[in-house]
């Protein structure tokens, strides 16, 4: 289950044995060209919704899954960028179209030498998610994850804490953030226990939880985020990965995720489409990121988006610049308010002022994590970013 598009040889399954706009009829398992959308495999139910798998001998495809993607196939089908990639355009040509400028590499292990160069850290990250899934997804196939999701707890209301806390507080709900370490600023805290610091931002008014599940680069992991989930903790939780491909998706809610993050700037339209209708059949919020206008405007013309969060960080260079939230939202406030979109701050707040800042921007959250998780007390820490207490 990765990107609709990522991997040109990929297997893509359809619900409906017929297509709108001319399409030739799909029965059996018949082939099509390498540009082609490959196959479809036979399910006992029918045809599998479409979907794209890097194993081509993948078939552990569970009933649960295929109840999940019985979607409008055409609406995907007809994506502007499956025509694009059926005409022959590489698949960083179509996502250079929207653009993002973060390339795909395409590779299910490390290069053996040459081969293209990563331009910046957020394009390396990718590449080694790439690799990192494909061997997570051997260890732990779809099949089992399902199994996984059964005995998950039900899943709480990500978006519903925020607005609850903004209306209690009348400041913008905060989303603490469990992080260990950055590849800006290398290791944040050397004495990190995930459970106690989930547990000091709840108890000083923390509306939901952000963990950092990023191995390499940030030094966390699943384990925590299943550790904070089991240890008690009420606050909705924020599975803070980087997302390419669905079974991560699914491994997050397995658990204990109520929220993933998918960033803008990495993926797609029709790939923010697809994972919204598998997060809202999973019970997922999808706080969808962006960093710059384009990306905004790309993600406020998509249906279903109910939460956007503006980084301030830019992600290729790491240069942090506040102001980027008033610039993305003083021309496009009233449309966000219209669509009953609630938006988060993220990055480089610090102080009461820089929290009323993007809060005058139109901004009901923020998500924080290193001025909180470098402080000795995150606790008190959290009361000197909003200058009061906010558990009250």
């Amino acid at each position: 289950m990765e990107s609709l598009l990522v991997y040109p040889s990929a297997k893509v399954s359809i619900s409906n044995p017929s297509f709108t706009s001319g399409r030739t009829i799909l029965s059996g398992n018949r082939h099509f060209g390498p540009r082609d959308l490959s196959n479809s495999i036979r399910m006992s139910s029918g045809f599998f919704p479409l979907r794209c798998t890097n194993s081509p001998d993948n078939k552990e495809i569970s009933s649960v899954a295929a109840a999940i993607y019985e979607y409008h196939t055409d609406e995907l089908i007809n994506a502007e960028e499956v025509r694009e990639w059926e005409s022959g355009k590489s698949i960083n040509d179509i996502y250079a179209k929207q653009g993002i400028t973060i390339r795909r590499s395409c590779r299910p292990a490390p290069p053996a030498g040459g081969g293209m160069i990563p331009r910046n850290i957020l394009e390396q990250i990718i590449w080694d998610k790439e690799v990192e899934v494909t061997q997570f997804k051997q260890r732990i196939p779809l099949k089992e994850v399902d199994r996984m999701i059964e005995d998950a707890s039900p899943t709480r209301d990500f978006l519903a804490a925020l607005k609850d806390s903004y209306l209690r507080t009348g400041l913008p709900a905060l989303i603490a953030e469990v992080k260990k370490a950055s590849p800006s600023r290398g290791i944040l805290r050397e004495n990190f226990d995930p459970v106690e610091i989930a547990h000091t931002y709840e108890k000083n008014g923390a509306a939901c939880l952000s963990i950092l599940t990023d191995e390499k680069y940030f030094q966390g992991s699943f384990e925590n985020l299943d550790k904070v989930r089991k240890a008690g903790i009420k606050c909705p939780l924020l599975c803070k990965e980087f997302i390419i491909d669905l079974w991560q998706i699914y491994y997050a809610r397995a658990k204990g995720a109520d929220a993933v993050l998918l960033i803008a700037g990495v993926l797609p339209d029709i790939d923010i489409k697809y994972m919204l209708k598998t997060c809202r059949e999973l019970g997922l919020t999808a706080l969808i990121e962006v960093h710059n206008e384009r990306e905004l405007d790309r993600v406020l013309k998509i249906k279903g988006v109910q939460l956007i969060g503006i980084n301030n960080r830019n992600l290729e260079n790491f240069v942090v610049d506040i102001s980027n939230t008033q610039k993305l939202l003083e021309n496009r406030i009233e449309v966000i308010q219209g669509k009953d979109i609630t938006v988060v701050g993220e990055s480089g707040l610090f102080a009461p002022d820089d929290v009323k800042f993007v809060h005058d921007s139109g901004v009901k959250a923020v998500l924080v994590g290193e001025s909180l998780i470098k402080q000795e007390d995150p606790g008190l820490a959290i009361r000197g970013l909003f200058g009061k207490d906010i558990s009250k």
